[in-house]
């Protein structure tokens, strides 16, 4: 039990630290800032760009806004710049568990790489791979530690009495079929998702540890994470019946509980 749970916290460490911005930004696309605006106009409508750089003596110093040069009828790139301000800054080491709240309250960000504006993310950033990379290692960490609790709050097979008949017999022609293939297990292995929500739930002590504020509400996040898990799985659009603002409340809601479940022993 002790070597999971250090497992755990290992492998959230890694997805939640290493997966930097780095790997989601796009390059921060820019004129110079002497270009006429009718031209850049007409070509931010081409490349359906929102916003583009302005580049002075071979630097980024600033961005121009679509919405802007749309209501200007001449003049240069530099007229209508608007400076970087720190709020809009994020450096290009940041871990992507760190972005996520940030951009909440933002529609995008100016990434700094030593010192220097070179990039933009925005939320259709977080829909590419190395972000549902970091999401379904979030969820399937919670998964292992759900696991890890059924077996330390369930001796000797009392899990069996709780979990309903259908959902039971479900596991056991998992766990036939594995026998078969010479590839059994234990019978826990082969529970899914949704019976380890209703194994941890139904332990009134045990959800309390994981700050989970009622067993409603658990059953409501950890369905939450299971739907996730299954868009993830599916390579489906990550916000569908959803919003970019719900999904990160999500994800910072799963390490938080991942960090509970690991305080259990």
């Amino acid at each position: 039990m002790k070597q999971l749970k250090s497992r755990s916290q290992d492998l959230r460490s890694l997805f939640e630290n290493s997966i930097t911005i780095e790997y989601v930004a796009e390059p921060l696309k820019a004129v110079q800032a002497d270009a006429d605006i009718t031209e850049v106009l007409h070509w931010m409508q081409l490349e359906d760009f929102d916003v583009v750089g302005v580049e002075t003596e071979g630097s980024i110093t600033g961005y121009v806004e679509h919405t802007t040069l749309i209501d200007s009828k001449s003049g240069k790139c530099s007229d209508y710049q608007r400076i970087f301000h720190p709020p809009e800054l994020i450096a290009i080491s940041t871990p992507l568990m760190k972005l996520l709240p940030i951009l909440q309250h933002s529609s995008r960000l100016f990434v700094l790489d030593c010192n220097q504006v070179s990039g933009i993310i925005t939320c259709g950033d977080l829909q590419k791979a190395p972000v549902r990379m970091l999401l379904f290692g979030l969820v399937t960490l919670l998964e292992m530690n759900l696991l890890r609790l059924v077996r330390l709050y369930y001796p000797q097979d009392s899990w069996q009495k709780v979990l309903k008949p259908d959902r039971l017999e479900a596991a056991n022609k998992l766990w036939r079929e594995s026998q078969q293939r010479n590839e059994a297990t234990d019978l826990l292995d082969y529970l899914q998702f949704c019976d380890k929500r209703e194994l941890v739930l139904h332990q009134p002590e045990l959800f309390q540890q994981l700050g989970l504020k009622s067993k409603r509400f658990g059953e409501q996040f950890l369905k939450s994470a299971e739907h996730l898990r299954n868009r993830l799985a599916h390579a489906q659009n990550l916000v569908t019946g959803s919003s970019w603002q719900e999904l990160i409340s999500l994800a910072e809601g799963l390490e938080r509980l991942l960090i509970h479940c690991e305080d259990i022993e």
